[in-house]
């Protein structure tokens, strides 16, 4: 998940809950707020370099996992073309309506990155704000490869970013962060996931409702892999690797970097 806006503290006092599957629903909601100070206009940077740097003809773009729509709005408002796709119906009713707000022209669609189908073909496919993460197998982080490469105009741009696996084990694994906000506050519990370089984001909301405060519980569980196995993959499911760099800096990733970046081409 990316940095919230609000405070870190470490805990490791309570035991994990297990939850079977993770989802947006309330969350959705309260998604933009706990975001305020996510690094939009970093991202934003970053793929006008990118398309500047290898298609500086970029019209149409795909983003997956579009959430609340603050990148596809973004991205519209720089004369991009955009369609938005997510798995939660509550991320893009949200993103409907903000789009509508600000008079952009959005197209919405819920699929499954694994599955896209029937959107047709873009000059550059983003997955951004490590929406990457939330895929948790080798196979189906292959598998959204290869969709993403079917709906990219040949030598289109592929871009994403993913957590690295120093930030999965040494920043979120067994640590706490939280607010205590007057309208708004939760708790957010990091533990290790089920799977190698994993972890399980236990949240829980509490809602002011006039004169009592109102419960919702999330769970999210992200997983990252190493650079070299998204490298492969890429080149499995017939991407160029054009270029690695980490925290939005011109750099190469080191043993201490947190988000890994990357730049393909379809061949």
């Amino acid at each position: 998940m990316g940095r919230c806006k609000y405070s870190r503290c470490r805990s490791n006092s309570c035991t994990p809950r297990k939850h079977v599957i993770m989802s947006y629903q309330k969350f959705a909601y309260l998604y933009d707020e706990l975001m305020a100070d996510a690094p939009y206009s970093k991202w934003l940077s970053f793929i006008h370099n990118a398309v500047f740097a290898f298609r500086p003809n970029t019209k149409r773009l795909l983003d997956i996992g579009c959430g609340t729509g603050s990148m596809p709005i973004l991205l519209a408002k720089e004369g991009y073309e955009v369609t938005g796709v997510d798995l939660s119906s509550d991320m893009l009713m949200v993103a409907k309506e903000k789009a509508e707000n600000e008079n952009i022209p959005l197209s919405l669609f819920q699929q499954d990155m694994r599955e896209l189908e029937g959107l047709g073909t873009f000059d550059c496919v983003t997955i951004l704000c490590d929406s990457l993460n939330y895929i948790l197998t080798e196979e189906d982080v292959k598998q959204t490869f290869l969709s993403a490469w079917n709906h990219l105009e040949p030598e289109g741009l592929f871009i994403f970013d993913v957590h690295s696996i120093h930030k999965i084990n040494e920043v979120f694994i067994e640590s706490t962060f939280g607010s205590n906000d007057e309208e708004i506050s939760y708790i957010w519990h990091c533990y290790q996931g089920e799977f190698e370089n994993s972890v399980e984001h236990d949240l829980s909301f509490f809602i002011r409702n006039h004169h009592h405060y109102e419960r919702y519980d999330e769970l999210h569980i992200q997983r990252t892999f190493s650079t070299d196995d998204y490298s492969r993959w890429l080149n499995e499911c017939r991407f160029e690797v054009l270029s690695i760099t980490a925290d939005f800096e011109d750099q190469k990733p080191s043993e201490q970097s947190e988000r890994i970046l990357f730049i393909a081409q379809k061949s």
